[in-house]
């Protein structure tokens, strides 16, 4: 177990007695279940090196493209649904980041607002007070880096040729259209349910883009779903089925397997057969751990499975990244590895982000650019990251198989999705409104 140094005051200005209000509650929320969110406290997501040296004109303009690129999604979405009702809607949940610096307050808003996921005393004030306190910091932190979160553009882009693939795999569930559904930014799940009421959707999955399972993410993401369809009134209009993990799915382990070789080629060949191969994953809080939360070892049957496609071509190990705060976090933290093994002499290391299917924070900036300057002041010569997933032909024929075989085996869920942490108290978990079939029937 890892104990990261105390990160600094969160609101060092404030005079002593508020100051030590808002600190409890910071370390309240360093204590809290959501592990993607607490690296999203630290800093923000980045498209790329390129970005930082760009100039803000040429940034906004770029970014401007983009969000005209992006809003496409509802208009096609609603001409799609015009020529012929669609039969079969995908919803694909993730985090989500704040894509332009006016939705950065809305984004920390709902973040701390979110007591499953931030548990805070007197949550309905001290969230939003908190959000605003920081929304100016992070507002420049965005736009330095490009004025927005690269998570959408990338999530379109896959779910685009997820149904494309998917309406020749499976003519008969076919027209499919799919629906992004984001925890703290547009489009929210909200947004999705209603376009998806709107668009006559006969048969809905709810598909997780995590593919290994957590109580932080994938069971908060379901949790929100099935509150909205409440919010909305539509509990009763879509008939569910869930893809709730898919952390050995073949097609997957050959999208990953194959960004492994990509990225042990950028190694001089000299040092690349001796190169180790660390699979970094996003640490989780012991305390989450320690509940029985599934995601250690689904994390360790991925990786498991790639060196198995690899045919275990070189020496590997299980790494943990993006812990904050004084708790407790898994380990070993990959940064600690790194220079672990620049000390003892090692020549070659290679970072596989095993749980994150795109470019983000943790991969951009976490890996390429702090791990990095680590990696080389250790004296490492040879510190490379495998390319993610992003647009991979593999990974999107993955994303269209994970679904079509869901499809066709007739499940509700996995066996997995019913079974609660051990210690668990959120009597809202493991939950499925209106299934296609009684959840007593599971067989996986």
């Amino acid at each position: 177990q890892h104990k990261p140094t105390p990160s600094l005051p969160l609101f060092p200005s404030l005079t002593l007695p508020f100051y030590s209000i808002f600190h409890r509650a910071y370390l309240t929320f360093l204590d809290s279940e959501m592990m993607t969110s607490l690296s999203l406290l630290r800093k923000t997501e980045m498209f790329s090196k390129s970005n930082r040296n760009t100039s803000f004109t040429s940034r906004s303009l770029k970014l401007s493209h983009n969000l005209s690129m992006n809003r496409t999604y509802a208009s096609n979405s609603s001409q799609n649904a015009a020529k012929k009702k669609v039969k079969t809607g995908i919803v694909m949940m993730n985090l989500g980041g704040p894509e332009t610096l006016d939705k950065v307050n809305g984004f920390l808003t709902r973040l701390f607002s979110d007591k499953e996921i931030i548990p805070l005393p007197f949550q309905k004030y001290l969230g939003p007070a908190i959000a605003t306190s920081r929304t100016a910091k992070v507002q420049k932190l965005y736009d330095a880096i490009g004025g927005g979160s690269p998570i959408k553009k990338w999530t379109l882009t896959q779910g685009e040729e997820m149904v494309r693939k998917l309406d020749q795999l499976s003519p008969e569930t076919a027209p499919h259209q799919f629906y992004v559904a984001f925890r703290y930014t547009d489009p929210l799940t909200d947004d999705a349910v209603t376009k998806m009421k709107e668009d006559g959707v006969e048969r809905a999955i709810a598909f997780t883009q995590y593919p290994q399972f957590s109580c932080s993410t994938t069971g908060g993401s379901m949790n929100e779903l099935w509150r909205a369809l409440k919010r909305n009134n539509l509990s009763k209009e879509f008939k569910w089925s869930l893809i709730d993990r898919w952390p050995e799915h073949p097609s997957f382990i050959k999208a990953v397997a194959e960004k492994v070789k990509e990225g042990l080629a950028t190694i001089p060949e000299e040092a690349r057969d001796e190169a180790v191969i660390l699979f970094s994953a996003h640490s989780l809080p012991m305390k989450v751990v320690n509940r029985g939360d599934q995601y250690v070892q689904e994390v360790a049957s991925t990786i498991q499975q790639v060196m198995k496609e690899l045919n275990f071509s070189h020496q590997y190990i299980s790494t943990w990244q993006s812990a904050v705060g004084p708790s407790a976090w898994m380990g070993p933290q990959t940064v600690d590895v790194v220079k672990q093994l620049a000390k003892r002499g090692q020549k070659a290391a290679l970072v596989v982000p095993i749980a994150f299917t795109s470019d983000h924070i943790e991969t951009l900036s976490e890996v390429d650019i702090e791990m990095t300057e680590e990696a080389h002041k250790a004296g490492l010569p040879y510190f490379r990251r495998a390319p993610s997933l992003n647009d991979s032909s593999l990974f999107t024929d993955a994303l269209a198989n994970i679904v079509n075989d869901h499809l066709k085996s007739g499940i509700t869920s996995t066996k997995q999705y019913k079974l609660r942490c051990p210690g668990c108290s959120n009597e809202e978990c493991r939950n499925i409104v209106n299934p296609i079939q009684p959840t007593s029937k599971l067989d996986l």
